[in-house]
């Protein structure tokens, strides 16, 4: 048996043979990304500390750097598995099963876009761009869309959530991510580069600033109610009637003239139907003893198997005139996908019947003007609140029903989405929930009142109906898609260009074979070292491509 030539057996002690595991990551890696998804969740409500959100982004980019993609894989799902464990916990009082495998589908995501993230060249722009997809896709799938904990809900109370008026929640999703990876520049030294991500952040708030808001036409007094009432109910415990009647004394207690009487979702539940119904009745005399316009939101039975979840429009007359039928609703809340398939697992867990979604316009029509409505869970997803504006809301309110939820995760979330929707719309927003978040918003995204938890209270606000349409309203996410698709495609190419540059002799236009990584190795084991032409050869080329994926500065 022949010995080692001396050059391979030095090759083969400085790559000692590892056994692979594409799932296991290092205790202080995985560390690192816990660290990374704690700090993102740290930034979205109820928490709400909003700077930690590009710090947690600059971690993950840090971690992402010459990594195999293997690593990125375990690397960004762990981080995304720590960031939306925590930021989503209130699933586990529903559905211990449903929380892990909804976090772990949405985990899944990042890891797949922190994979196909290029470890090098090109890492920050397809990153950036990584996370509007994926954040776009939560907006949509599966089951409609479950957009909680997203990074646009982080930012609500940020400087970067004026930017929701550009493009939308994506705008902020992106800028945020541009900010993280700024942060990461700066920590390299790498100013010029950090510099560009900067001015870019700049110029978008500047633009935010001249964007259009809309302009108002009108004044409306609007009163939201909030009857009160523990937290934590579910409806097989909740007596229907007493919910009804704490409203009933709520909106008793309005001692001032109001233009508007808004009402939470779904405290109004009948057997039957509705227009039948004694409760329709003392809904008519409500909006009669106030003279005023009046909102309730009311459940009613629907065909076997169904239940209809809408918002009603009651003249001061007692008449009503318009009705809204909730469009997107809460998968495994008010309705069950896959269920025969779902029951066999979770079936003493899940609602009995399924609501039926609305296909009519989100609005209702008064004499007041045209009101922009979105029940509940539709304040998430922009273009619930985009249908309701583009058909002629002059205001958005958010008839909503938080009273099943453990914690406030979900309300503080709701209230960030609220924001949101005002910034992308200008419009003012006003919500009102049985046991809180009640709340009105400005059209620049400010909760100028909010109720606090099991109260039973009134805000009684004067808000502005308004016309206009800002960007976002206009153009939808479609130019942020195609801009973050752009720079995922950009940053493949230049990763896959850099990598046929470094394979053949340059820069200026040498002969071809493959360069080998390390310089005094020959090509294949078993050959003799290359000659000293070779090797002077093989350095000038790493040097070249040294510079080619980290320029120096001033170059």
């Amino acid at each position: 048996m022949s010995a080692d030539r001396p050059h391979t057996a030095a090759r083969r002690r400085a790559t000692p043979q590892r056994r692979f595991s594409p799932l296991r990551p290092g205790a202080g890696v995985a560390s690192g990304c816990i660290a990374a998804g704690g700090l993102i969740c740290l930034s979205m409500p109820p928490w709400g500390f909003w700077p930690l959100a590009p710090l947690g982004i600059a971690a993950l980019d840090r971690l992402l750097a010459t990594a195999g993609p293997w690593a990125r894989l375990r690397r960004g799902g762990l981080t995304a598995a720590a960031w939306l464990l925590g930021a989503t916990i209130w699933m586990w009082d529903f559905s211990p099963v449903g929380y892990l495998a909804a976090n772990l589908i949405f985990s899944v995501f990042y890891s797949v876009g922190c994979a196909l993230t290029p470890p090098d060249r090109g890492r920050r722009p397809a990153l950036v761009g990584w996370l509007v997809l994926i954040g776009y896709l939560r907006w949509r799938w599966p089951f409609g869309g479950v957009p909680l904990a997203t990074l646009a809900h982080s930012q609500a109370d940020a400087p970067l959530a004026a930017t929701a008026r550009i493009g939308g929640p994506l705008t902020v999703v992106a800028l945020t991510a541009v900010a993280g990876v700024t942060l990461s520049l700066l920590a390299e030294r790498r100013w010029r580069a950090a510099l560009a991500g900067a001015s870019l952040i700049a110029l978008s708030l500047a633009l935010a600033a001249e964007a259009p808001k809309g302009r108002d036409t009108g004044t409306l007094t609007v009163a939201a109610v909030q009857g009160g009432g523990p937290q934590r109910t579910r409806a097989f415990n909740t007596d229907f009637a007493v919910v009804m009647q704490r409203h009933l004394d709520a909106t008793a207690s309005i001692a001032e003239p109001v233009d508007l009487i808004l009402w939470p979702e779904n405290v109004v539940n009948v057997d039957g139907r509705f227009a039948d119904s004694p409760q329709a009745a003392q809904l008519a005399q409500v909006a009669r003893d106030h003279q005023a316009w009046f909102v309730p939101g009311v459940v009613e039975d629907g065909e076997p198997g169904e239940f209809l979840n809408f918002s009603l429009a009651v003249s001061p007359d007692g008449q009503i005139v318009d009705r809204y039928d909730k469009v997107r609703r809460v998968p495994f809340g008010e309705y069950v996908p896959l269920r025969p398939i779902v029951e066999t697992v979770a079936g003493g867990e899940l609602p009995s019947k399924d609501a039926r979604a609305g296909d009519g316009p989100a609005t209702l029509d008064t004499e007041l003007g045209r009101l922009g409505v979105v029940i509940s869970w539709e304040v998430f997803f922009e273009d619930r609140a985009r249908d309701a504006i583009g058909n002629g809301g002059a205001v958005l309110l958010n008839p909503t029903n938080g009273a099943s939820y453990w914690l406030t995760v979900v309300q503080t979330q709701q209230v960030a989405s609220s924001q949101l929707r005002a910034i992308e719309t200008g419009r003012w927003v006003v919500m009102a929930a049985p046991t809180g978040f009640s709340a009105v918003v400005s059209p620049d995204g400010e909760v100028l009142a909010r109720t606090g938890v099991s109260e039973q209270s009134v805000i009684i606000a004067d808000v502005t109906l308004r016309q206009g349409r800002t960007w976002a309203l206009r153009a939808g996410p479609w130019p942020l898609l195609a801009l973050a698709a752009a720079s995922v495609a950009a940053s493949a190419l230049a990763r896959r260009d850099g990598a046929a540059a470094r394979r053949f002799v340059g820069p200026h236009g040498g002969g071809g074979g493959a360069v080998e990584s390390t310089p005094g190795a020959s090509s294949l084991p078993g050959e003799p070292p290359p000659d000293t032409t070779t090797l002077h050869r093989r350095r000038a080329v790493q040097e070249w491509s040294k510079q080619w994926d980290h320029p120096p500065e001033g170059k």
